[in-house]
């Protein structure tokens, strides 16, 4: 027979079980992202002192008269490198440091350090190969290029979600204390412990958690191009941004150019120097000229000269402080020395002074030391909460199924939520693509396997529980 159901006290909006059982399976899948992006991301954080640490042979380096010019310097790096071409030189920050010049050849962009007097050369290094590239290329890439940005952008809408739904489930409904909300319980039992202390790390860093992961959205190769094509569609877009997302295309590099784009944070991490720069300027003393120019104004190292694209007498000079609301562009003439044209993180687009903000946050770079301790208790508390949630699910799930939370047994339906969801995987596709693939794998396939099924805990197909309700 047919039960009929009694009336019942109106549900909360949105039911409790069904954001449970999203909260479980988001954190299912990026659980062990977050642990790779957190604990890379917490070394990345203090990418100036490790550099520096990695560099400390070749600076203070004794120097009995005076450096050589920053043209024989360039000259002795590209001898070096039998055949390669001037990419940049980056200006000594002190007269004992090592000049430091990245010169290309067949593709490949290496940094050479020379003794900044004899002109000896110290060490030669490819720019991929470097320490903080490779971890950058495993925090943003998973070092799988365009392919692995798309899985961490997924990882990260998904850990969006994760943290959202985890701040519902925590808001405190009935508490009368602040025990197990604000602070964990330390006198109760194990469950109780493992419990309170996911809740209440949650509590505490979800805010910060939510803002890096957003922040770094504009990396994300699929997320920053759509992002891209937003901003041209609204009449926002700038000739050049301050920033890249995933790996440049031939045809984007060579569009590019000399000074595009891609010279800008991924220059740092070596692709923004793949491109050969044809050939290399005959009159290298422009960049002592140039040098002349820069000492005065006190740029924030590292600061980088680049030379003409072909055919023009106009250099480029940037500061590429990790601080970016500190970066300063330059054009400089070759010829004279003279700033032709100087462009401040002020004179960018709003839009840009945005982003660079938060890349800078996101970083650790925006306000020193305090910036990188918030970043690296953001990252420790990721991290445990990714584990107290794995002991949690360890200890709760019966032997042979999975220990996903059950469905309700008549899930309702919300508009408000709908529309919430919809909008969601507007502004993060690659969400949205995965919820609606999930969603017909479940339908079509998951739902039909009765072992599949029972193991994930999922409901009978609409037809099947109706049948099974009717011959009840």
């Amino acid at each position: 027979m047919i039960e009929t159901e009694q009336p019942s006290a109106r549900k909360p909006w949105p039911d409790y079980r069904a954001v449970w059982r999203w909260h479980f399976y988001a954190g299912l899948f990026c659980i062990p992202f977050i642990i790779v992006l957190a604990s890379s991301g917490s070394i990345y954080l203090f990418k100036p002192q490790i550099e520096s640490w990695i560099d400390r042979h070749y600076d203070n380096l004794a120097i009995k008269d005076r450096p050589a010019s920053a043209a024989d310097q360039i000259r002795a790096a590209l001898a070096a490198i039998p055949g390669s071409t001037l990419n940049a030189y980056e200006v000594p920050e002190d007269v004992g440091s090592a000049a430091r010049v990245i010169v290309s050849k067949d593709g490949k962009a290496t940094r050479v350090y020379l003794h900044p007097e004899t002109l000896q050369v110290l060490k030669t290094v490819d720019e991929d190969a470097r320490f903080m590239k490779v971890l950058f290329r495993l925090h943003g890439e998973l070092l799988m290029g365009n392919r692995g940005s798309a899985v961490v952008e997924l990882a990260a809408s998904w850990a969006i979600t994760m943290i959202l739904t985890g701040l519902y489930l925590w808001w405190p409904r009935k508490a009368k204390t602040l025990g197990g909300i604000v602070y964990p319980r330390l006198g109760g039992s194990s469950r109780m412990f493992w419990r309170d202390l996911h809740g209440v790390t949650g509590f505490w860093i979800s805010g910060l958690a939510l803002f890096l992961l957003f922040s770094g959205l504009p990396w994300a190769k699929f997320w920053g191009d759509y992002f891209k094509n937003v901003r041209r569609l609204t009449g926002t877009a700038v000739a050049r941004q301050d920033w890249t997302n995933g790996q440049p295309s031939t045809a984007e590099s060579k569009s590019a150019g000399p000074t595009g784009e891609h010279d800008d944070h991924h220059a740092r991490s070596g692709r923004g120097w793949r491109q050969d720069r044809g050939v290399t300027p005959s009159d290298l003393t422009a960049v002592d000229r140039i040098v002349a120019t820069l000492r005065p104004l006190d740029l924030l190292a590292p600061v980088v000269i680049e030379p003409p694209a072909r055919g023009s007498g106009d250099w480029t000079a940037k500061s590429m402080t990790p601080n970016r609301p500190r970066r300063v562009d330059l054009v400089v003439d070759g010829a004279t020395g003279a700033i032709k044209e100087r462009k401040d993180f002020k004179d960018r687009h709003l839009i840009d002074r945005i982003v660079g903000t938060g890349i800078a946050v996101h970083e650790g770079q925006l306000f020193g030391w305090p910036n990188q301790l918030l970043g690296l208790v953001t990252a420790v508390g990721l991290i445990l909460l990714s584990v107290s949630s794995v002991v949690m699910w360890w200890r709760r799930r019966e032997p042979g199924v999975l220990g996903a939370p059950g469905p309700a047994p008549r899930p309702q339906f919300s508009a408000g939520l709908f529309i919430l969801i919809v909008l969601f995987g507007i502004y993060l596709p690659l969400f949205g693509a995965s919820l609606i693939a999930v969603l017909l794998l479940e339908w079509a396939l998951l739902r039909r396997i009765p072992r599949i099924r029972d193991w994930l805990g999922l409901q009978l197909p609409l037809a099947a529980s109706v049948t099974t309700e009717v011959s009840a």
